[in-house]
């Protein structure tokens, strides 16, 4: 299976982290977005072809471990990356590289229809070029790859082909492009295609897939970026509607919930005992402000999820009760309040969870850390986990937070790609997948979760959890969405149990240690069973 991922806009540095994620797993992707602007140089690059001092590029210069020159990544350019595993006699690479290039001419061929141009190669130099009359040759793709040899001796491939749609191309005059300053850079609006950059992305992914997997079959997944039209409806339900969810058709928010959506409340005197904690220690809990179906449960044996750094979050998710009005300052006390709490309810695996804050240059990370740090020294022996925000997909923001040892690190890709701007607007699939794949790298056990019920296919949610299984997630939480409100998102249906049962048979098929699914299942639902099911002895006993 080939997985062909269209993730959007994303962060240079956050899109090279996940290709090295992928790298390292088995299953092969080709991976196609859009970058903000940046210039990257490859291991060969010729400083002197940056033209300008590197403070004036208008860009951060990032040093890579590709093939070739400097050249520029932005808005309007598509970027492909094939990250496979390719033979091992010794041309492989050459016909790796080859294959890319004939999908670009394919696609750029076919935009270019009916126009005086001539699209190919050029002899000695990588890339695709376009030829028109009384006019030298100009480059509309460059292309760049990294491989790395496995035990078997073939080799696994990352980075790719960079295909300029409608990029402004004044970008460019700041360097000399992949090296060569006889032959100019074009696009295909320069070109005057007529230019659509989410439509050329598709083709484009589907031109390479079909080359590098033309026996095997292919699984495409995609971020919705186009532009939701004006009307009466919330723009959450707009988007829902643009990304093909058949809003008309969702359950009533006054229509009876099934049999097993529907949990007697049960207050007994552990119940009340944990409620009576919390206040008196002035904590909050998620259970309590996201308006969890399981806190009875979890309450009556004595567990809860303290919720950190205020009960205010900085985004307004659509699915998501929690209080979004400006958030307050930090509390310093509050590392020791939870710490105390842990303590004196004897807990053996204590969930922490946060508001995001993005307010605070590092989205909240510090203070998180703090209450881990905190608890150590309490209660030592507990099992700490963390469901933390993106960290605005800051990368140092996130070593502050590992740096505390958490047992766990949690974070939620929240739903499928194709529903990501409906449901967190304020958020990102290939951010997610990359927090997940940092902490992994670093050799934290990893998890995450998503909920169904707001328009995705079982086939979405399978893919979903391959995504997660490739970044080196090991515990996957999969529940039904419950709607809040009136004022939150629709539920498109209600998932059955056995639904449940049978997407945590994929998970585990997929590689995931763990897979805790049922219509009830949030992040932190039985997380200490989890933990101890996907976790060995020997890391569970030692951080």
């Amino acid at each position: 299976m080939l997985r062909v991922r269209l993730l959007g806009r994303v962060a240079y540095a956050e899109a090279l982290d996940l290709q090295r994620a992928l790298q390292a797993s088995a299953d092969d992707y080709v991976v196609v977005l859009q970058h903000p602007a940046v210039y990257t140089a490859g291991v060969r690059a010729d400083a002197a072809n940056v033209l300008v001092p590197v403070d004036e590029l208008g860009a951060e210069l990032v040093e890579v471990d590709r093939g070739g020159d400097v050249t520029f990544h932005g808005p309007g350019q598509v970027v492909c990356y094939p990250i496979v595993t390719i033979g091992e006699h010794p041309g492989a690479g050459r016909d790796h590289v080859h294959l890319l290039e004939d999908a670009v001419i394919e696609v750029v061929r076919a935009e270019l229809a009916g126009r005086d141009a001539t699209v190919g190669r050029l002899e000695h130099h990588p890339g695709v070029w376009v030829t028109r009359p009384n006019e030298g040759p100009a480059k509309v793709a460059a292309v760049g790859v990294r491989s790395t040899r496995l035990g078997d001796g073939r080799r696994r491939t990352m980075h790719g082909i960079a295909l300029n749609v409608d990029v402004d191309l004044a970008w460019f005059s700041r360097i000399i492009p992949c090296g060569i300053p006889e032959f100019p850079v074009t696009s295909l609006r320069e070109l005057g295609a007529p230019v659509e950059v989410d439509e050329i992305a598709d083709r484009l992914a589907r031109a390479v897939a079909r080359r590098l997997a033309p026996d095997s079959g292919i699984d495409v997944a995609g971020v919705d970026q186009g532009v939701v039209a004006m009307g009466d409806e919330p723009v959450g339900v707009r988007r829902l509607r643009r990304a093909g969810v058949d809003i008309d058709r969702a359950v009533a928010i006054s229509e009876r919930k099934p049999a097993w959506l529907r949990i007697p409340a049960t207050m007994g005197d552990d119940f009340l005992a944990l409620k009576r904690l919390t206040k008196d220690l002035q904590l909050v809990t998620v259970c309590e402000e996201a308006g969890c179906p399981n806190i009875f449960e979890c309450w009556s044996e004595g567990t809860a999820t303290f919720m950190v750094n205020g009960d205010r979050c900085t985004r307004a998710c659509g699915f998501c009760l929690v209080d979004t009005r400006r958030p307050l300052a930090i509390d310093e006390t509050e590392p020791e309040r939870v710490a105390a709490a842990v303590e004196q309810l004897g807990l053996t695996h204590a969930v922490i969870t946060c508001v995001a804050r993005d307010d605070l240059d590092d989205g909240g990370a510090g203070p998180i850390a703090s209450c881990v740090s905190a608890i150590r020294v309490r209660s030592p022996d507990c099992v700490v986990e963390v469901l933390t925000s993106d960290l605005k997909g800051d990368k140092e923001s996130l070593a502050t937070l590992l740096a505390a040892r958490p047992d766990v690190l949690n974070h939620n890709v929240e739903t499928v790609p194709r529903l990501q701007r409906a449901v967190r607007p304020s958020a990102g699939y290939a951010r997610s997948l990359t927090v997940l794949a940092r902490a992994a790298e670093q050799g934290f056990v990893v998890k995450s979760g998503l909920m169904v019920g707001l328009g995705e296919t079982f086939d979405e949610v399978v893919a979903t959890l391959a995504d997660l299984a490739a970044v080196g997630v090991r515990t996957a939480t999969i529940g039904q969405y419950l709607r809040p409100t009136a004022s939150h998102l629709p539920v498109a249906r209600y998932w059955a149990p056995e639904e449940f049962e049978a997407l945590a048979v994929a998970g585990t098929a997929l590689g995931l240690a763990h897979v805790q699914a049922s219509p009830l299942t949030r992040s932190s639902y039985h997380a200490r069973d989890a933990h101890a099911a996907s976790v060995p002895v020997a890391l569970r006993t030692g951080r």
